[in-house]
């Protein structure tokens, strides 16, 4: 895959991300910090807790940081894999955001 269809298909999985989680946030009242910027996207919890999605132009991977661990997720087939846990990274980011919110969380 070219470097430009990774960065806009990456583009397009942060902004549906950020659309869920600002509806997650006005669902259940709880206030998350949503940040893009130089290829991040930081979200911070009420709780001070944070979790972070880069991008990795080179490698053509995303990485989750979160408090249980860093994940390496890459497109495989039409769907992110994360290599470290064995999960899509849909069920990964609804496991990392459950376990750091408080609240059963399923995204994208």
């Amino acid at each position: 895959m070219q470097d430009s269809e990774f960065s806009k298909i990456v583009d397009e999985l942060v902004i549906q991300l950020e659309d869920e989680l600002d509806e997650l946030a006005e669902e259940h009242g709880i206030d998350l910090d949503i940040d893009t910027s130089g290829g991040l996207l930081t979200v911070v919890m009420e709780n001070g807790s944070t979790i972070v999605l880069s991008r990795q132009i080179s490698n053509q991977e995303i990485w989750v940081a979160a408090r249980s661990g860093g994940y390496h997720c890459a497109f495989i087939n039409g769907d992110w894999f994360c290599g470290t846990s064995s999960e899509t990274l849909s069920a990964l980011l609804g496991r990392v955001f459950t376990e750091q919110i408080g609240l059963p969380v399923s995204l994208l």
